[in-house]
C-alpha cells in the first residue's frame, strides 16, 4: 500500500509560478516512476510530466520549456516547478507512481487525491 500527499496548488495569476510536491510512504520497495497528471474543466485527465527512476523525463508539448519535474529519491517525493503559468493550465493536478511495494514487491501503480491549480487574474 502507497500512500500520496500532495501539496502546493493554489491560486496564480498568468505569468506566474507554483511548485506542486508529492511524497510517496507506506510499504515501498522501489519506485518505478512518478508523474504528474492533470484535469481541467471538461477534460480528460492527461500526463503533464514524468520522471523515471534513472532521471530520463517527459513533458506534454503544451508545458515543455515550462515546467520542470524533478525527484528525491532519498525523500520518495516528486516535484513539479510551473512557471509561466496560463489559464489553461488550470485543473486539477494528481500525482502518480509506479512502484513495487511489500515483501512480494508487487507492482503497483498509486494516485492522489489531486490538488487545485487556478490560473487567473
Amino acid at each position: 500500500q502507497v500512500q500520496l500527499m500532495e501539496s502546493g496548488g493554489g491560486l496564480v495569476q498568468p505569468g506566474g509560478s507554483l511548485r506542486l510536491s508529492c511524497e510517496a510512504s507506506g510499504s515501498i520497495f522501489s519506485i518505478n516512476v512518478m508523474a504528474w497528471y492533470r484535469q481541467g474543466p471538461g477534460n480528460e485527465r492527461e500526463l503533464v510530466a514524468s520522471i523515471r527512476s534513472g532521471g530520463s523525463t517527459g513533458y506534454a508539448d503544451s508545458v515543455q520549456g515550462r515546467f520542470a519535474i524533478s525527484r528525491d529519491n532519498a525523500k520518495n517525493t516528486v516535484y513539479l516547478q510551473m512557471t509561466s503559468l496560463k489559464p489553461e493550465d488550470t485543473g486539477v493536478y494528481y500525482c502518480n507512481v509506479v512502484g513495487r511495494v511489500g515483501s512480494s514487491g508487487i507492482l503497483t501503480e498509486s494516485w492522489g487525491q489531486g490538488t487545485q491549480v487556478t490560473v487567473s487574474s
